[in-house]
Order: C-alpha cells, then sequence, then structure tokens
C-alpha cells in the first residue's frame, strides 16, 4: 500500500507543484487548506485554485478551520509585540505554532505518514537545510520550529529553481491561470500595510519626542509603533548635520532614540525561545542570519546563557525579530532577539 501524505495547498503555484510531484512519485496524496482569519473573498479564491487542482488530480481536500488558534498564537502575538516596541515575524511563529504545528498533528491524526508543504528548503537526516534556490530559501523561517516534527515533514521543492517550478505548472495547460497569478511575499492576513493591522486596536499616530542617547529631546515623531530599530525615515530631527537611526523604542513614553550609523552595531545580544535542534554544547561556533535577507555572519551562541557574540558588530538588530543559527546550510535552530 502506497505511503499517505497530506499536502498543505494555499491554492497558489508552489503548493499546486508539490501536490503534482508527490501524486507522480506514486504517493497516495490529499489535499489541505487552513483557514486562518475571517476574510471571504481571499478563501473562495483559493478554494477555487485548490477544487481545481484536486479536481485535475482526482484527489480531494480538507478545510481546517484554525481560526482560533491562528488568532490567539499569531495575530494577537503580532499585535502585541509592536505594542512593545518590538518588531515581529509572524511567518515564524505561524510555521512553529500553526503550518508545521497544527498541521502536522492533524495530518498524523487522519492517518497520514506526513505533511508536505510548498517551502524552500530540504530536510536531511532530520535536520533542515538551505533550499538549492538561494533567493527563495525559506530556511530562516523554519528554524524554530518544534524538533519533534521535522521527522513528518516533506519540502519536494528543496532542490528546485523558482523557474523550474513555474515551468512545471505553465505546462499543464488547465493549470495554466495558477502559472499567472502573482506571488504573494507578504505576511498573508496584510492587506496593504501593517499600520491599518494595528489602527483597529491602538491609536498609532499619536506624536512623540525624538531624544539622543543621553535624553536630550532633539525632534519628534509620529507614534513610536511606526518605527523600527534601524529605521532612517519619517522622524524629524531639530538639526542634523548627516543621517540618524532609530535606536530604541520606549513605548511607555511613547519615544524614539535616535542616533548615528555608528550608534547602531552592536556586537552581542540575548535571545528568547531559544529553539536548538542538533547538540548538546553550551557553547556553539557558528553563523547567524538576524533578518532573513541579511548574510549569515559568525558569532559564538552561549546556550546556558542564551547570548550571541558576533565576530563583526552589525547594525539593525531589533527585538523580537528572529536569529537564526547555521553551521553551513544546516539550520541549528533561533531565538528571538532581545536587547
Amino acid at each position: 500500500m502506497s505511503e499517505k501524505i497530506l499536502v498543505a495547498m494555499s491554492g497558489g503555484v508552489d503548493s499546486t507543484v508539490v501536490a503534482y510531484l508527490l501524486q507522480k512519485k506514486g504517493f497516495v496524496i490529499e489535499g489541505v487548506y487552513m483557514k486562518l482569519f475571517d476574510d471571504d473573498a481571499y478563501h473562495d479564491r483559493n478554494l477555487q485554485n485548490i477544487s481545481l487542482v484536486s479536481d485535475f488530480l482526482g484527489i480531494k481536500y480538507h478545510i481546517v478551520d484554525l481560526r482560533e488558534e491562528f488568532k490567539k498564537e499569531v495575530y494577537d502575538n503580532f499585535v502585541e509585540t509592536y505594542k512593545k516596541g518590538e518588531t515581529p515575524n509572524p511567518c515564524v511563529i505561524c510555521n512553529r505554532k500553526i503550518k508545521l504545528g497544527r498541521l502536522v498533528e492533524f495530518a498524523l491524526k487522519n492517518g497520514f505518514s506526513k505533511l508536505a508543504t510548498g517551502h524552500y528548503a530540504k530536510i536531511k537526516e532530520n535536520l533542515i537545510v538551505s533550499a538549492v534556490d538561494r533567493s527563495k530559501d525559506q530556511s530562516y523561517f523554519l528554524s524554530n520550529i518544534k524538533k519533534e516534527h521535522i521527522d513528518s515533514i516533506l519540502f519536494p521543492l528543496g532542490d528546485m529553481l523558482k523557474e523550474d517550478v513555474k515551468k512545471i505548472v505553465k505546462d499543464i495547460k488547465i493549470l495554466e491561470n495558477i502559472a499567472k497569478q502573482r506571488e504573494s511575499t507578504e505576511i498573508c492576513f496584510v492587506p496593504n500595510t501593517y499600520l491599518e493591522i494595528l489602527q483597529n486596536h491602538y491609536e498609532t499616530k499619536k506624536d512623540g519626542d525624538v531624544i539622543d542617547q543621553n535624553g536630550e529631546v532633539i525632534g519628534y515623531h509620529f507614534g513610536y509603533m511606526r518605527y523600527t530599530v534601524g529605521q532612517r525615515k519619517g522622524f524629524r530631527l531639530f538639526k542634523a548635520h548627516e543621517p540618524h537611526y532609530v535606536l530604541k523604542i520606549i513605548p511607555d513614553k511613547n519615544q524614539i532614540v535616535v542616533g548615528k550609523k555608528d550608534e547602531l552595531l552592536q556586537q552581542e545580544f540575548f535571545v528568547k525561545d531559544l529553539n536548538i535542534f542538533s547538540t548538546n554544547k553550551s557553547i556553539l561556533k557558528c553563523q547567524v542570519k538576524i533578518r532573513y535577507r541579511s548574510p549569515k555572519v559568525g558569532c559564538t551562541l552561549y546556550v546556558d546563557e542564551k547570548k550571541v557574540v558576533l565576530d563583526e558588530p552589525q547594525a539593525g538588530i531589533t527585538p523580537s525579530q528572529v536569529a537564526a543559527f547555521y553551521h553551513d546550510d544546516i539550520v541549528l535552530g533561533s531565538g528571538l532577539i532581545k536587547i
């Protein structure tokens, strides 16, 4: 009897190709679509595509309502993190708690051996590894999933280039409209900007002081939730002859601290919610990415202290962003930045 695999389907190119490839390899597959938030038009568009794909492949699909869990674990966390003057990474939290958390549990509970997704990453020896297509690599966003779930996950696109994935769908004439649709690269529940979400909960436009590191008022801003560490625009200084950057946010005083670029550099920071996949060592020499698009830099991770010391100072180390640790292409784990 062929192995049963559940495919997380979004209605987009990547998950469509995952389903197509796994079926061609002889697996028995079914699809699953997650409802994560209230937007009937959004879900209807996606489900039309999923229905088309499912009919073409001759498979059935499930609809799982995870709106309550998503609101509690991802949406509310997103809002509260901005309230604290920090910058959240909701996709990392969603992968851990929902997409590769609750959905893995749903798959195993319903008789499937694994959950397959359209993430660009690989799994080798029960560890997450960077994808072949470095421009699409999503290993950073997967660095905080639970270790015990890795063995129940498949990433079939990890060895493929995005252009080859698109070509597969284009070659299937009945699915050509899916191949033409624009890729979604933003946070799924944010229609335009994150401020639209925050404005449903807080007054985000509230002028406040811009101060320097000595506490002197040197300008004004338009509401602390509009800023993140490293930002250099959007506030006003009374006088400045060179660019200034946000160094820190003080939410209870509605203040932002700014300074020159060299003041933005830091050589060490702490992490919380540390998630390590593969080692019992208390000190790790490795590399770290402090943002999705940032390059890896050498560091020493002191596991017990949850302290990271960088080989070279870096700018824009931002509270609540993810620090993902690597040994070359292998993901060692991650934590949320705490300064």
